[in-house]
C-alpha cells in the first residue's frame, strides 16, 4: 500500500490526516477518491512531496511503501 497524506484545510476536506491506497499512477488513485477531495488536491496551488521531496510533476506513479503528502497554500494575515 501507498499512503496520502493530508495537511492544512486539506485534512478536514478529506475527513482524515491520512489514507492508505493501492500503488499506482495518480491519476487512477485520485480517481478513486471522493469527488470533491480529489478536486480539492488538484488545485494548482496545492504543493505535493513525495516521500519528503517536494515535487513538481504531478505524472507520479507511486510505489508500494510510498507517501505522498499534499501541501495546500499557506494563509496568513
Amino acid at each position: 500500500m501507498a499512503r496520502l497524506v493530508f495537511l492544512g484545510r486539506l485534512t478536514d476536506v478529506a475527513g482524515c490526516a491520512e489514507l492508505e491506497v493501492a500503488p499506482g499512477p495518480l491519476e487512477t488513485v485520485l480517481a478513486g477518491l471522493d469527488p470533491a477531495l480529489a478536486l480539492a488536491l488538484l488545485d494548482e496551488r496545492v504543493r505535493i512531496a513525495l516521500n519528503g521531496d517536494l515535487i513538481g510533476d504531478r505524472g507520479v506513479v507511486l510505489a508500494a511503501g510510498d507517501e505522498l503528502a499534499f501541501l495546500p497554500p499557506v494563509s496568513g494575515g
